[in-house]
C-alpha cells in the first residue's frame, strides 16, 4: 500500500469525521453573460436583494468569482446545477477552513 493512498483515506475519514465542514457554490466569471443578467439570476434563484446580488456580480466581475451560497454538499451541487441550467459557470468546492 502506498504512501498516497493511505493519505488519501485518512483524508477521507477525517472529512466523514467532519460532515459539518462547509461546502460552496462558486459562480465563476465568463465573456458570456451580461451583468444585468447575472444580477437577475441570483435574484431569481437565490432570492437575494438588489444590492447583494450586485455586490456579488461585481465580485464575479473584478475577482472572477463568488461565493453565493454555502451549506450541505448535496445542497450546493444542486445550487451550481441550477446556475448551469442559467447558463452560469459554477463549481462546488469545501470551504476553506
Amino acid at each position: 500500500m502506498g504512501m498516497s493512498t493511505l493519505t488519501d483515506r485518512q483524508a477521507d475519514e477525517k472529512l466523514e469525521a467532519a460532515p459539518d465542514v462547509p461546502w460552496q457554490t462558486v459562480v465563476w466569471d465568463d465573456p458570456v453573460n451580461l451583468m444585468s443578467y447575472v444580477v437577475r439570476v441570483f435574484r431569481q434563484y437565490f432570492g437575494f436583494s438588489q444590492e447583494l446580488a450586485t455586490k456579488r456580480m461585481l465580485q464575479v466581475h473584478h475577482d472572477g468569482h463568488a461565493v453565493v451560497a454555502e451549506g450541505a454538499r448535496e445542497q450546493m451541487e444542486l445550487h451550481a446545477q441550477a446556475m448551469h441550467d442559467y447558463g452560469l459557470w459554477a463549481t462546488v468546492r469545501k470551504a476553506p477552513q
